[in-house]
């Protein structure tokens, strides 16, 4: 195959993450998110949020990184974020699995230079891989609280575990982070979650 070959291959593939279903509700109309609709609103949210990322990130890094690091539910499909820890590691045994056939699609430097930066996203390793995944934490946030509740109601979600979720998002953004503790707060007094154990 030539390099346009292959990059082609790779974009039909990445077509198919359209298909993938979230846990997180859309209102208008109603119905569940895809995760190529969640990439697209999370490098959206990157541009217009970059002031609160911290000084010098660059943010065009942030933007590749969030249409990048979904791909692998094109595989592994998605895993609601509360899911049990059991869960958790089979999910993220099956997304090295994907990252490594799916951008193996790619020409060899291509491959190498998008599976460093879907890794690097994985791993947090620099300000930008922090503020993408502070993005990609706070946006199911919003949206539950948009749908009056959304999966959070579903499953039955509390306030302690939405606020364990924080910590992610105030590691690469102290002001969206103190946002998003604001936000759990006024979602949990308009009912849309359960206070937990003790009334917490």
């Amino acid at each position: 195959m030539d390099r346009l070959t292959e990059q082609l291959q790779f974009i039909a593939e990445a077509g198919r993450l359209k298909a993938v279903l979230r846990q997180t509700m859309l209102t208008e109309p109603p119905r569940r998110e895809n995760s190529a609709e969640h990439s697209w609103h999370l490098a959206l949210m990157a541009l217009t949020l970059a002031e609160y990322a911290p000084p010098g990130t660059d943010i065009a890094k942030v933007v590749a990184m969030l249409v990048l690091h979904d791909l692998v539910e094109v595989d592994a499909g998605d895993l609601f974020v509360y899911a049990p820890p059991a869960d958790q590691a089979r999910q993220l045994a099956a997304e090295r699995a994907a990252a490594d056939r799916i951008f193996a699609l790619l020409p060899d430097g291509q491959a190498a230079d998008m599976r460093a930066r879907w890794q690097e996203f994985e791993d947090r390793r620099s300000a930008e891989a922090r503020f993408a995944r502070a993005i990609d934490r706070l946006q199911p946030m919003l949206a539950n609280v948009q749908a009056g509740g959304g999966s959070w109601q579903e499953h039955g979600i509390t306030v302690p575990q939405v606020l364990a979720k924080v910590q992610l998002i105030e590691d690469g953004s102290a002001e969206l982070g103190a946002f998003a503790t604001d936000l759990i707060r006024r979602a949990a007094a308009a009912g849309m979650l359960a206070a937990g154990p003790a009334g917490t």
